[in-house]
C-alpha cells in the first residue's frame, strides 16, 4: 500500500486573476509605472477600449487596481495604478512563476 505523500504543486497556487494574459499584460506594465492612463496603457497592451476596461474593471475589483476617472477637455480621462495590494500580489505571482519554471 502505498504512503499518501503531500504533492508539491507550484502552479496550483498561481493567481489566476493575474495569470490571464490580458490581466498580465496590464498589471505587468503598471508595475513599473507611478500610474498610465487609458490611452498609454492601450497602446502597451494592444487591447480594445472594452478589453481594457474589463479587465482593469477586474483587477480593481479584486483590489489590485485603483482607477480614476476625470474629465479633460471634455473628455473622459481615465488613469490607472497599482495598489500596493496589488503590488504585492504581482510579486508574489512572480515568486510563484520562478518556483514553476524550476
Amino acid at each position: 500500500m502505498a504512503e499518501d505523500k503531500e504533492i508539491n504543486n507550484p502552479t496550483a497556487e498561481i493567481n489566476q486573476l493575474i495569470h490571464a494574459p490580458s490581466r498580465l499584460n496590464i498589471i505587468t506594465n503598471l508595475y513599473v509605472v507611478e500610474s498610465a492612463d487609458f490611452i498609454f496603457l492601450r497602446n502597451l497592451t494592444g487591447l480594445t477600449w472594452g478589453n481594457l476596461s474589463a479587465h482593469t474593471a477586474k483587477l480593481a475589483e479584486a483590489g489590485y487596481v485603483e482607477i480614476e476617472k476625470s474629465i479633460v477637455n471634455k473628455k473622459t480621462h481615465t488613469v490607472a495604478r497599482l495598489t500596493d495590494a496589488g503590488r504585492a500580489a504581482f510579486e508574489e505571482y512572480k515568486e510563484k512563476m520562478k518556483e514553476v519554471l524550476k
